[in-house]
């Protein structure tokens, strides 16, 4: 398969970036969307170029780090994948591929392809815990029952990888889906009771801190996540926020 890239290159976080054209041979279709910008970046540094930056880490679809915006979709045509997951059959001979960095002012580029998503660490450290004991006289797992159905929808909610597609989505760049499951995957526990109220109001005033837009209530975000995280957070979270304000 021989196709044609048009890639987003950027020397830093200051320069002005442009769309570069790049040819690349002999891509075979059970490649993964890396590996065959491995192939072009081998061709690259055999020729003396730079090589094109881009995240990446597990190559699992597990970390999120591989976070591209591939023909104008984040992560790409294929549904429930990460850009590590996508595999080149999903294109054909002879295709041009646009390849850009996900786009949002909470997320500035470092390099490249490559993005600074350091916000969302940010949105979790402001209230993502609990004050569960880890040392010492530790509480054991089944102590305190659990509802089936609050762990089930938990545990989807905790599935969220933090890539950033449902942010790349959204004409607002609102990382409401975001946020609103890593509040759903505490706020559905008993554990996760005890910091509910500030939990919720940290989280989401960070959120708009670090420069987010609003929901614009599209369900982009949910159609384009690699995970699948459901709309029904962003629900839950309003509640929480308007039963937290209420308190307060």
């Amino acid at each position: 398969m021989n196709l044609t890239l048009k890639i987003w290159r950027q020397k830093d976080a200051t320069s002005k970036g442009a769309i570069v054209d790049y040819q690349v041979k002999g891509i075979e279709g059970d490649m993964s969307f890396l590996e065959m910008l491995d192939v072009l970046n081998e061709q690259l540094i055999t020729k003396g170029e730079e090589p094109v930056v881009f995240d990446h880490d597990c190559r699992e679809g597990i970390c999120g780090a591989c976070s591209l915006q591939i023909n104008g979709e984040p992560h790409g045509p294929d549904r429930l994948v990460t850009t590590c997951q996508l595999h080149m059959r999903k294109f054909n001979d002879g295709d041009t591929i646009y390849i850009e960095p996900f786009r949002a002012k909470a997320f500035p580029v470092v390099k490249d392809l490559m993005i600074d998503r350091s916000a969302f660490d940010r949105i979790q450290h402001a209230g993502g815990y609990i004050s569960v004991n880890t040392s010492g006289n530790t509480i054991d797992a089944n102590a305190i029952p659990v509802n089936k159905d609050d762990a089930d929808e938990s545990f989807e909610a905790a599935t969220c990888i933090g890539c950033g597609a449902c942010v790349a989505a959204c004409k607002n760049a609102s990382a409401m889906l975001f946020t609103s499951a890593k509040v759903s995957q505490f706020a559905l526990l008993p554990q996760g009771q005890v910091e509910a109220t500030d939990r919720v109001l940290a989280m989401v005033n960070q959120m708009d801190e670090e420069g987010f837009g609003n929901c614009t209530n599209t369900g982009a975000c949910e159609i384009e996540c690699p995970k699948g995280i459901s709309l029904e957070n962003i629900a839950r979270m309003n509640r929480e926020y308007l039963s937290a304000s209420l308190k307060g």
